[in-house]
């Protein structure tokens, strides 16, 4: 059986983070720390129109010598996002991050509405439990249990 990005989804917080073109880069760095989290969507009237991440900040704001409270989001987003369906595999999304070197995917369903998103660190945690039962059903097999 392979497993789906809807049962990541379904496990997880409900809680999606965003912010506004229009925010400050302190601002949504800010909202990430809070959070705990290394990434927000970018959302214009509960439009995903991008991304940005920790990434973004150091490469764009740090490295350039930019100055994150007077720089707005619009300035370093990624606006070229790739998204995943809830139906998709978790095996479909490593691929996916690994070959474009992303590390979150907005989760959009059939009905072209965002249901959440997921992070390399959340498929990883997904495999390693899978495996992990795997394992342990295996180990009882070999008992005879």
């Amino acid at each position: 059986m392979k497993l789906k990005i809807k049962a990541i989804i379904n496990e997880k917080a409900s809680t999606i983070y965003s912010v506004s073109p229009d925010n400050t880069v302190y601002d949504a760095l800010k909202l990430m720390a809070e959070a705990n989290i290394g990434a927000l969507l970018v959302k214009v009237n509960d439009r995903v129109v991008g991304i940005i991440s920790e990434r973004d900040y150091a490469r764009k704001i740090i490295l350039q010598q930019k100055s994150s409270p007077e720089t707005k989001v619009s300035e370093i987003m990624s606006s070229k996002i790739l998204t995943i369906s809830p139906e998709q595999t978790v095996d479909e999304a490593m691929l996916m991050m690994t070959n474009k070197n992303i590390r979150h995917l907005p989760v959009i369903d059939e009905d072209d509405r965002l249901v959440g998103i997921v992070s390399i660190g959340d498929l990883v945690k997904t495999v390693i439990e899978s495996q992990k039962q795997v394992i342990k059903h295996l180990e009882n097999y070999i008992k005879g249990n």
